[in-house]
């Protein structure tokens, strides 16, 4: 868990050590407790998105994520129909140590698309975006990043 809060803190230092997580999914996305902030007198959840460079609010305690939010809304949690999509291209589910990444990281103009993804190492993938997601957030606002894929 700590290695995980310290990888997570590289591109988000403004949950620094309020943030403990608990898991991630196939696209490289970390879910934690937020300690911050409570949801039904609990830590509400908290999404880090590696590939868009967002952390999202999740308005639900740890426990309701887990009895609730992955039931009724799996596709909003987990992406379900995307990976449904990246599985009918022949694309290889990942292995407990991978993810299925963006090529070109949301936040710098890649799309979010199949033909964008590939299977990484997630420690990897997140030691690299995160560090892009720090290094971009330095940029002055309004500034435009023309990359070609």
């Amino acid at each position: 868990m700590e290695k995980w809060n310290s990888r997570v803190a590289v591109g988000f230092p403004e949950f620094g050590n309020r943030i403990k997580c608990f898991a991630f999914d196939w696209l490289g996305r970390v879910f934690a407790a937020d300690l911050d902030r409570s949801e039904d007198e609990q830590p509400g959840v908290v999404m880090f998105e590696p590939g868009s460079g967002e952390a999202l609010e999740i308005p639900c305690s740890v426990s309701v994520f887990h009895t609730k939010e992955l039931i009724e809304f799996t596709d909003a949690a987990l992406a379900e129909n995307f990976y449904k999509q990246w599985l009918a291209s022949d694309g290889d589910a990942p292995g407990y140590g991978q993810c299925i990444g963006y090529k070109l990281p949301l936040f710098l103009g890649g799309a979010d698309k199949i033909g964008n993804l590939e299977v990484s190492d997630i420690d990897v993938y997140w030691h690299l975006f995160g560090q892009l997601i720090r290094e971009a957030r330095r940029l002055p606002p309004g500034t435009f990043l023309a990359i070609e894929s």
